[in-house]
């Protein structure tokens, strides 16, 4: 971890007292997983109308084995222009969701934006088109080409109280969490079917009193907690007994820790 990212590693909220802290993800894999999520994201170039203003605009986006975003644009495009003058842009990438969205993970990469090189254009485009099917309408006009942001900095927002940089380094050799595809399953089935069992966690691990609670994140490490007590909204994140891998060991592993509150709490 890169002393630009963090000074001291966050950590998690003793399960147990006899077992080994686990360290949250660091904000690099956080990020490389939340970019890996996303489809559609905002690049903000330099205005070639108004020099030195941003010039913002929807851009759906692939990403290479590095994690670097590759866009599929028209030289006609303004966006386009701009880079073709300047390639500074920045890629602000968000999380999907229902809920207060200053609450979401977000990131913004700044970076430079430039034409794919030629001997990188056939699995660019590979892997933009495994993304955007619909994209073989048009990938082959001649004023259509790939161009790929090479990230310089970062900065990621985890919601609230969450936030810091990140170096180009650290998120390009960053892995993507095991549970980001099954992370949305996950949150929907706990927060439509185990409120009380969420609830008692909080109470068991992090000694709040909640009526309500949320599941707002997930990883291989944990889960954070948004709970509604007499003292209002308050936030928490629970690590697992041990590390998990994929769906079924998270349901595992929660199961085992709702067993084992249960009588100490009774």
């Amino acid at each position: 971890m890169s002393t630009t990212e963090s000074v001291s590693p966050r950590r998690h909220a003793y399960t147990d007292p006899s077992a080994s802290q686990l360290p949250e993800p660091s904000y690099a894999e956080r990020v490389r997983t939340l970019v890996s999520l996303g489809t559609i994201a905002t690049l903000s170039t330099i205005s070639l109308k108004r020099p030195g203003y941003p010039f913002g605009s929807l851009m759906p986006y692939a990403i290479d084995e590095s994690g670097r975003p590759i866009f599929l644009i028209s030289n006609m495009a303004m966006h386009t222009q701009n880079l073709q003058a300047d390639p500074r842009a920045s890629l602000f990438v968000s999380q999907a969701g229902d809920g207060d969205p200053l609450g979401t993970a977000r990131a913004t990469l700044v970076g430079d934006v430039l034409p794919v090189p030629e001997e990188e254009n056939s699995a660019a485009r590979e892997r933009y088109l495994a993304r955007y099917e619909n994209s073989r309408s048009w990938v082959d006009f001649k004023d259509f080409g790939f161009y790929r942001l090479q990230p310089l900095d970062i900065y990621y927002v985890g919601g609230f109280g969450v936030m810091g940089w990140v170096t180009a380094d650290d998120y390009l050799i960053a892995k993507i969490d095991p549970l980001a595809e099954a992370a949305p399953r996950i949150l929907s089935h706990m927060n439509t079917d185990h409120v009380p069992a969420m609830i008692l966690l909080a109470r068991a691990h992090s000694n709040l009193e909640a009526s309500e609670a949320t599941m707002t994140a997930v990883d291989r490490l944990g889960f954070h907690l948004r709970l509604k007590t007499a003292d209002g909204m308050k936030g928490t994140r629970i690590n697992f007994l041990r590390a998990v891998q994929n769906a079924d060991e998270t349901r595992k592993v929660l199961v085992e820790m709702v067993q084992t509150a249960e009588p100490k709490l009774s």
